[in-house]
């Protein structure tokens, strides 16, 4: 049972009242999810969560592929249902196909080198409390990630385990399909 109340538009407080209203722009589902309606209970925690979309989305300059490759590997070091499940379903629809986002969430390679390279810097530092061993950075340097994109890099896993935390802190209720790799089997 989600331990904090969800809110609509009209009954949010004043503050959160605009910020729901762009997240449901920016929303998979077309609707305002459960996370932006708990988040919205206390105006603070969606104004943080929305700065950090906004600084990822208007100043990013990693590729929406990369940017959702790197959710997926941080989102897979916590294991929280909802956010695999958002941003799984991101991740497919900026292109990756379902084997690929099974393997970035099983860390596994994709066979792209240079991508794989990123993603294990992130990985490791979504494991160990953002510490990156020197090999790891060496390694993504080594793939010509430049020191603005593994700067950059820390973005989505900050995003990653904002919003992975909040949606385990507050016990928010599943709201997406849990595993939209396998949406239509069985159909």
């Amino acid at each position: 049972m989600s331990r904090i109340p969800t809110h609509t538009i009209e009954d949010a407080p004043a503050a959160a009242k605009p910020l729901l209203a762009e997240m449901i722009q920016f929303s998979p589902t077309g609707r305002l999810l459960n996370m932006h309606a708990q988040m919205a209970h206390a105006p603070a925690v969606l104004t943080a969560y929305v700065g950090l979309r906004r600084a990822t989305g208007q100043l990013g300059t990693l590729d929406p592929r990369v940017r959702t490759a790197l959710m997926l590997v941080a989102a897979a070091a916590d294991a929280s249902p909802y956010a695999l499940a958002i941003i799984s379903t991101l991740a497919l629809r900026s292109g990756w196909r379902p084997d690929q986002v099974e393997a970035l969430l099983a860390g596994r390679d994709t066979g792209d080198g240079k991508l794989d390279a990123l993603a294990g810097v992130v990985r490791e530092a979504a494991a160990n409390s953002g510490r990156v061993s020197d090999a790891t950075w060496e390694a993504a340097a080594a793939r010509d990630w430049g020191g603005e994109q593994l700067a950059e890099a820390f973005a989505y896993l900050g995003l990653t385990v904002f919003t992975s935390y909040f949606l385990n802190y507050a016990a928010t209720e599943l709201d997406v399909p849990a595993d939209p790799t396998r949406a239509g089997e069985g159909a």
